[in-house]
């Protein structure tokens, strides 16, 4: 038996595409994302409190999708993430899906707890307390000599 014979789960290597070229179209698709993603950011800067509310919001909307696809990307390509076999890419996805799903839940959370404190359900003064305390007679300095 020859020790040089591997097994093909093991020795799993993806075909290359010829030369540079997949580099290449990387790199344009990767400049191309960051330029929209430059331009529509300066439209925002420029246009300041300017745009209704919706379009804001969907053009930050869209520039975090075009992040994402930029991200998708680099991990795919440059870090030879698109090249594995599936398992491998469920045991990086999966944990990061829950990373931001815990972040997301987090960020609801305390955002429901600020909400909670802030309400009459006792943690603000009294309303007639409140009065009562701003109603005293200022006291004139030349009483007390």
């Amino acid at each position: 038996m020859s020790s040089n014979l591997t097994s093909p789960e093991i020795t799993y290597a993806p075909e290359h595409a010829s030369g540079t070229s997949r580099i290449w179209k990387t790199f344009w698709v990767l400049s191309a994302l960051t330029v929209i993603e430059l331009g529509l950011g300066y439209f925002l800067y420029w246009k300041h409190g300017q745009l209704p509310y919706a379009l804001t919001l969907s053009t930050k909307l869209l520039i975090a999708a075009l992040t994402l696809a930029k991200a998708y990307y680099i991990v795919s390509i440059f870090m030879h993430l698109g090249d594995e076999i599936r398992n491998m890419i469920m045991t990086i996805v999966v944990p990061l899906m829950l990373f931001i799903w815990f972040i997301a839940a987090f960020l609801w959370d305390g955002n429901a707890w600020k909400n909670l404190r802030n309400t009459d359900g006792g943690s603000r003064p009294d309303k007639t307390k409140t009065e009562q305390h701003q109603q005293h007679p200022a006291v004139d300095k030349d009483a007390k000599k």
